[in-house]
């Protein structure tokens, strides 16, 4: 396997690519992000239904004038199972992302070796590798914070914090899960970045293979 760097025709934009007899698979991100993306989708769906039902429970008990300790702990829960409903579509959402990529990657490796080309791999670029770390971080930031409010919610259901206490730490993880949101979509940025990137790539390579003479001899 080599490694060489491709300019795109009519612009700037260079690649750093391997060339390989044989088509490459998916690497390990895309492969995890083609058969977590549903379950990920799945548990999110499940989720949302349940924080929603829980905040109708901690509106009724103000309503009616409930314990306010029970307020104070349903305040933790239902930010608790909601922000894990986000935690689960943002990553459904990356790790679609990755599959995606994970299908230019194998799919233009398949055309060039049916068409009896040698095979061109984009190698990943800075973009993707900020994707990964960024939503790495991100879900870890999120689900911190989902089960620091488990946490607090159950302490103060049973008394060990005073409400005003939770009330303090409801504020904390607000703060935490906004920076958590916010890594999450600014991961997402960099994931779509790299699809058009991948695509730019695919696009200039397909260009090349019309005028490239097939490796064998056989007509391409």
């Amino acid at each position: 396997m080599t490694t060489k760097t491709i300019e795109a025709p009519g612009t700037t934009a260079k690649y750093r690519y391997d060339v390989t007899a044989q088509a490459p698979g998916a690497n390990l991100p895309q492969r995890i992000g083609a058969r977590l993306w549903l379950p990920m989708l799945a548990m999110a769906l499940m989720a949302f239904p349940v924080a929603v039902g829980l905040a109708i429970v901690r509106s009724t008990t103000i309503s009616d004038g409930g314990s306010p300790t029970t307020i104070a702990a349903l305040g933790h829960f239902v930010p608790a199972v909601m922000f894990l409903g986000f935690a689960s579509v943002f990553a459904a959402i990356t790790f679609a992302i990755a599959r995606i990529l994970g299908e230019f990657r194998t799919g233009g490796g398949a055309l060039q070796v049916t068409s009896h080309r040698r095979v061109e791999t984009l190698r990943m670029p800075g973009t993707a590798k900020a994707f990964l770390a960024l939503m790495a971080m991100a879900m870890m930031t999120l689900i911190g914070a989902v089960i620091a409010h488990f946490v607090v919610g159950a302490a103060t259901s049973s008394g060990s914090i005073e409400i005003a206490r939770a009330g303090q730490w409801a504020f904390w993880l607000e703060g935490v899960r906004r920076v958590g949101v916010a890594m999450y979509l600014l991961s997402i940025g960099l994931g779509l970045a790299t699809i058009f990137t991948a695509v730019r790539f695919q696009t200039t390579r397909l260009t090349d293979l019309v005028a490239e003479p097939p490796l064998d001899g056989a007509i391409g």
